[in-house]
């Protein structure tokens, strides 16, 4: 985009606002994102655009109204869930900026909202503060700030457990939201519960587990990789298929899956049916879910494998592992499925429930979580 005077001279007077005499600078917020730069606001942000539109369960977490802040996002398919999405701007329509790649998203689009902040990733925007987007928002004074510098297109950039960066990244969003009091309880809720998992695994050996990233009747194998999917299988006491050596996912052959034993199956479905997928997420009946892993264990070869012959199938809805401050949900389900002697008093849905009441202004509701055979 060509800058012409006009706009130039309004982004200079935009920028001015960063230039500040010392007894207004006292009130400049400044904010560490998750690509460790520091961002300055001058002001707490009234409108805020999402470039993922996931981080609006975040802010659902400290806020008692984001959708009051939020005046676009975009990649709203990877709420995947339609009821969600649909609760998380009840108070106002949200308009949709792009959808799940960089090249949706136009800088005249963004302008178009008059963002006094713009939230990303580098999935949006893949070369991160050096993005040309980054630099021609700043040039109309709107700041950027990143949410996760995690991206499946580099393949360093995938080996961390998530879970790592959450204290980061939940007091990214208390400094954004003014919200440190809530981050810390909420903060604290998490790491009580952590603690707890590993007290229950502690000592014990990991559990082989077939962890699938899309799990669909009309393709197979994706499993899960080493890191971020793998990372959080780990705090639950398992362990990825052993021929498994990429970060984020990897296509196995059906022979091989077959061939390897694995103890637990752990299938992954969503508010989007697509594929054939299982119908797991907020507000779906649980035995819509349940009928949708079985139609997955129906699939060629399925009812060879060893975790399906012993019945030890269970599917979850994507956000407990998208979404960073509900990945303890997924920790504490998959270590109730791997370890079920050991981890019988854990209950993540107390611990959803206790989410829904004390911290998500905007409550998540069952089941995101399915087992074959009922308990």
């Amino acid at each position: 985009m060509v800058l012409t005077r006009r706009d130039f001279c309004g982004a200079l007077a935009l920028g001015s606002l960063y230039d500040v005499s010392p007894a207004l600078a006292a009130k400049v917020t400044r904010i560490t994102d998750m690509a460790g730069r520091t961002v300055e606001l001058a002001a707490p942000p009234e409108r805020i655009v999402l470039l993922e539109a996931r981080d609006m369960v975040s802010m659902a977490m400290l806020h008692p109204s984001p959708s009051a802040l939020v005046v676009g996002w975009a990649a709203t398919d990877r709420i995947d869930s339609p009821a969600l999405q649909a609760s998380l701007q009840k108070d106002r329509s949200i308009a949709v900026v792009g959808k799940q790649t960089p090249d949706t998203i136009s800088l005249e689009g963004l302008l178009a909202l008059a963002p006094d902040l713009v939230v990303a990733n580098y999935f949006m925007l893949p070369r991160g503060a050096e993005d040309p987007m980054v630099q021609q928002l700043a040039a109309f004074g709107i700041p950027v700030v990143f949410s996760d510098t995690s991206s499946n297109i580099e393949k360093d950039n995938a080996r961390r457990d998530s879970l790592e960066g959450l204290h980061e990244f939940v007091q990214m969003w208390a400094s954004i939201l003014d919200a440190r009091e809530k981050a810390s309880e909420l903060l604290t809720f998490i790491d009580k519960r952590l603690r707890q998992v590993a007290a229950c695994i502690d000592g014990a050996q990991p559990t082989t587990t077939y962890l699938e990233v899309l799990s669909s009747l009309e393709d197979c194998c994706w499993a899960a990789g080493d890191s971020i999917w793998g990372g959080l299988l780990r705090r639950a006491g398992g362990k990825i298929l052993p021929a498994i050596t990429e970060a984020w996912y990897q296509k196995l052959q059906l022979e091989y899956l077959i061939s390897t034993p694995q103890d637990v199956y752990i299938a992954s479905g969503g508010g989007w049916a697509g594929g054939g997928r299982p119908a797991i997420g907020p507000g779906l009946d649980a035995s819509e879910g349940r009928k949708g892993l079985e139609r997955l264990t129906r699939r060629s070869g399925f009812q060879i494998l060893s975790s399906v012959r012993s019945g030890r199938v269970h599917g979850i809805w994507t956000g407990l592992i998208t979404v960073p401050e509900l990945n303890i949900l997924f920790v504490e389900a998959a270590a109730k499925w791997l370890h079920p002697e050991r981890c019988a008093e854990i209950d993540p849905a107390r611990t959803l429930a206790e989410m829904n009441r004390h911290f998500l202004s905007v409550p998540i509701q069952p089941d995101l979580w399915v087992s074959l055979k009922e308990h």
